[in-house]
């Protein structure tokens, strides 16, 4: 789903293959949009697959000058509750007419016989999506306003309220930090391949360190730089893309998810984020609290302690696909060996507190 350009697609994988003239002859019955692309000389359908991404695989469709995005839950046996294509094409739906971005989701087949596993289609979106959170390639004001851009779709993704979209059935209501520490433990014990002492303590006090109150609203569950699109010669968003993990939760939960990365030596810390224009975990906190209209985000070690536990979790499960032969991304055998780290550094946001 991302805004790689053609030549950051691959061939599809052998794992990931499936009959493109089936795939044909369903779009060309079921989207009128694709059916009158197909109408029209060469008229056949193409695709490629997306070189990154570590979750569902993603292919680039091509029919002619028009293109667009087929995405699908791998093959093989999959964690529980994972890979939900059908709730990416529900939520992407939704938030088509808000202040929120999302690529027009064009159609979703539960069906495996047309590619081998639930698939949807969407439009593509030509823009470009920033792998590196240092933004080497800018000047220090269009950094700025890249990351300030990031912050207000976060913002107008917490304000919105899931009933008057359609989503007031999209997750359980109350309880959101514990409920999924309790998922993300059980993904993890479901991956598990070597014992990491970190997770152990964070199994333990996390659980006990959940709010008993919290907000709710829709979280995105993995909104960072990455996973948006943006305009190839202007900083504003145009898609926010991987909605694989949202549902009804803790918007403050969500939003620290984001700020995570201002603790990760990958992506912003030990940076001189003056120097480059990017702000201050501080200043992006006061701006996303000034947008949504509250006075400060309470405990907010925790949330990012949990956020990164959230991510050693998906880490391990990325690692226990590529051990399966079935993962999306090439270098998902290297993303799983991170869990360790990523683990370590949730702890230290919290270690010493009783």
């Amino acid at each position: 789903m991302s805004a790689e350009s053609l030549d950051e697609t691959i061939p599809v994988r052998t794992a990931h293959r499936f009959d493109v003239a089936r795939l044909e002859r369903y779009l060309r019955d079921t989207v009128p949009e694709i059916g009158a692309e197909l109408r029209r000389p060469p008229g056949s359908l193409t695709a490629r697959q997306f070189s990154g991404g570590q979750s569902n695989p993603t292919y680039l469709l091509s029919c002619g000058a028009a293109r667009y995005v087929l995405r699908r839950k791998p093959p093989g046996a999959l964690l529980p509750s994972a890979h939900a294509v059908d709730r990416e094409f529900r939520i992407m739906r939704a938030l088509e007419p808000t202040a929120v971005p999302v690529p027009r989701a064009l159609v979703y087949c539960a069906d495996p016989a047309i590619v081998g596993t639930p698939f949807f289609v969407m439009e593509h979106v030509d823009g470009r999506v920033y792998r590196d959170h240092t933004l080497p390639d800018l000047e220090p004001r269009q950094r700025a306003a890249i990351y300030d851009d990031l912050n207000r779709v976060a913002a107008e993704l917490h304000k919105i309220d899931p009933a008057a979209v359609g989503l007031a059935d999209f997750g359980k209501p109350g309880n959101y930090c514990a409920r999924q520490i309790a998922r993300w433990t059980k993904q993890y014990r479901a991956s598990e391949r070597e014992p990491i002492d970190a997770m152990e303590r964070l199994i333990e006090w996390l659980p006990a360190h959940a709010p008993e109150q919290e907000p709710s609203g829709i979280a995105h569950g993995d909104y960072r730089l990455d996973n948006v699109i943006f305009a190839a010669r202007e900083p504003r968003v145009l898609a926010v893309i991987d909605w694989e993990l949202a549902t009804l939760g803790n918007p403050l939960a969500d939003f620290a998810y984001t700020c995570a990365g201002w603790r990760l030596p990958e992506r912003l810390a030990g940076r001189d984020l003056a120097a480059l224009g990017i702000p201050a975990e501080a200043e992006f906190v006061a701006a996303y609290c000034r947008r949504t209209a509250i006075g400060s985000i309470g405990d907010f070690d925790f949330y990012v302690a949990f956020a990164l536990f959230r991510l050693a979790a998906i880490l391990q499960g990325i690692a226990a696909r590529a051990l399966a032969g079935n993962a999306a991304s090439a270098d998902a055998a290297a993303a799983g060996r991170r869990a360790r780290p990523m683990a370590e550094a949730a702890w230290r946001q919290i270690a010493g507190r009783p």
